[in-house]
């Protein structure tokens, strides 16, 4: 007898650490229903590689931002799955500025970062439990996932919204652990330095530079890559079963030798 599939949902599931996260939990045996916000083609190409790996993909486009917008994406992903016994809130983004210069942030950039990256972490959640709730009754361990930073940690020179909403997602993740155990474990990971486009576009011409240093100055002597924090994500939805509202550091000791 086959052992039946298991299901998840990622946010920000078509490039970076979503991308990561889909491909890592098809090949763990996990159908994936991947949102995206904007990527349209991404998204398809991310389904079209897990999808070689022998997992069942469907995707979504939705603004995690918008409360009935994920509530209809959940049904639908409900009825397409019956349940979900995983859960990574990754969907993110950031708003620009010149470091140490205050008045060069735009309040709209500020308040659609808080809403992408916090409110919708827990606008997801909120709708996600009822699946997950399910999974638990059928005997099954869900679990959840957010996409934390570094910088919700430690001060560094990113945006102030970025940083800000990123210990809020920390804080998130442990208030929704309390909340949610024990019939739903719920983690974090937080990355640092993460080699990739989401960096290039922060540090424009200096990337390779400033990453280098960066390298050079972790203990491990290099950045961390997107499959490195989704091998950490799916060790914590589908082992680790007494880690709870815990949020891993993943920057090859940077962080613990600084």
């Amino acid at each position: 007898m086959s052992t039946p599939r298991k299901h998840a949902l990622v946010t920000g599931g078509a490039t970076g650490i979503g991308r990561a996260a889909v491909l890592a939990l098809a090949r763990a045996g996990f159908d994936v229903a991947l949102v995206y916000g904007s990527s349209a083609a991404a998204a398809q190409a991310t389904a079209a590689d897990a999808q070689a790996l022998g997992a069942r993909v469907l995707t979504w486009s939705c603004d995690v931002a918008d409360d009935a917008a994920v509530r209809r994406t959940l049904a639908e992903i409900g009825e397409a799955f019956g349940h979900l016994d995983a859960l990574v809130n990754n969907a993110g983004t950031t708003a620009n500025w010149t470091p140490r210069d205050l008045e060069s942030l735009d309040m709209a950039e500020w308040d659609r970062t808080f809403a992408v990256n916090v409110r919708g972490t827990f606008q997801v959640t909120r709708a996600a439990v009822p699946l997950l709730k399910k999974s638990r009754e059928a005997g099954g361990e869900p679990a959840i996932v957010n996409t934390a930073s570094i910088v919700g940690l430690r001060p560094g020179p990113q945006p102030l919204p970025y940083a800000a909403s990123k210990a809020a997602v920390v804080n998130l993740t442990k208030t929704l652990a309390w909340n949610l155990g024990p019939h739903i474990r719920v983690n974090a990971v937080a990355p640092g330095w993460m080699e990739g486009d989401w960096m290039e576009r922060m540090l424009g011409d200096k990337y390779d530079g400033l990453m280098g240093a960066r390298a050079k100055a972790t203990p491990l002597k290099r950045c961390v890559t997107a499959e490195d924090v989704a091998e950490v994500m799916l060790n914590l939805l589908t082992a680790n079963r007494f880690v709870h509202g815990e949020v891993v550091v993943i920057d090859g000791g940077f962080t613990a030798s600084t």
